[in-house]
């Protein structure tokens, strides 16, 4: 049976970008198209479903391996206890948007599941590729342990969390983390995460099905290694697929949706992670594409999706 878009996603996203789901296409290789419709998409969609009121921000900020200073956005319900904490990736291909276009998503996260997150303005590709991404959340990762104190956080409860590129920088810090001795990780919390630079070549399933095309992953990746892309020289820190040992990472919650070109790559590597003993939580989402839930945000089954991140989180 051919793969089909759940009904209510598709009236979604046609209320969107047209009637024909026609989302835009750019050449390979088009960075700054890209980046300026990632993110007038995210300041579209970000607030839409509504910004909680018992939620408070506080800037901080810390200074990278390379001596850049880093902004750390610390979310917190009114009402929190000392517990646990989420350090936080933004998603958009570690190429675009920021930690202000996510300040929506993480204050409803903050807000349903009690638990305050860390929102970490990484570095973007290709001003700045591997291993700058990464290397910038060991740095807040470091902030975090050190003042989990004064934040009234568990520095055994830290979990790291990341949507689509964002997933990225998450799974390559939790491998970071554990080949330096630490900072310990509780949790990694993947959505629909950007693995492997090698998902290059279409599946004919999919055609038509994109909000995230083949096209879209090669430019990605073609920004965040340079010249290492299209090489065996890939570091498992830029691309955890790539990693031969997933043994000792933290616990796993991994989303991979049908209908995206990730799927495969972020089955696999729950696969592998759960036969390497790591605990594995993993949820295939039918009829839905890549990032469908910060667009159709009101559909059932993105209702459902939220509900079973706010339930892992609070296991933190």
């Amino acid at each position: 049976m051919p793969l089909s878009l759940d009904p209510d996603v598709r009236a979604a996203l046609e209320a969107i970008f047209g009637g024909s789901f026609n989302v835009p296409r750019m050449p390979v290789g088009d960075v700054v198209s890209r980046r300026a419709g990632i993110n007038a998409a995210h300041a579209m969609v970000d607030a839409a479903p509504g910004v909680p009121g018992d939620v408070v921000t506080t800037d901080f900020s810390t200074t990278a391996s390379d001596g850049a200073t880093l902004l750390l956005r610390w979310y917190v319900k009114e009402d929190s206890i000392p517990g646990p904490a989420v350090l936080f990736f933004h998603g958009s291909g570690m190429i675009a948007s920021s930690v202000s276009l996510y300040d929506g998503t993480v204050s409803r996260f903050v807000s349903s599941s009690g638990v305050p997150f860390l929102s970490v303005e990484y570095r973007l590709a290709p001003e700045f590729p591997h291993p700058t991404p990464v290397e910038d959340g060991y740095a807040a990762l470091t902030w975090l342990a050190e003042h989990a104190g004064d934040l009234g956080v568990d520095p055994a409860r830290i979990a790291v969390m990341g949507d689509s590129g964002g997933g990225n920088v998450a799974a390559s810090l939790a491998l970071l983390a554990r080949d330096r001795g630490g900072p310990a990780l509780a949790k990694q919390i993947l959505l629909y995460p950007a693995l492997d630079d090698r998902t290059i070549e279409p599946d004919p399933e999919l055609d038509g099905l994109y909000t995230w095309s083949y096209d879209d992953n090669e430019t990605i990746w073609r920004a965040f290694l340079g010249n290492a892309y299209g090489t065996d020289n890939v570091s498992a820190y830029a691309a955890p697929a790539r990693a031969s040992d997933l043994a000792g990472l933290p616990p796993l919650y991994m989303e991979a949706l049908e209908l995206d070109i990730l799927r495969d790559e972020d089955l696999q590597y729950a696969r592998r992670c759960s036969l390497a003993g790591v605990p594995t939580e993993l949820h295939l989402h039918s009829g839905v594409v890549h990032a469908f839930e910060t667009m159709a945000f009101n559909t059932d089954i993105a209702r459902r999706i939220q509900a079973d991140r706010i339930r892992y989180l609070r296991t933190i």
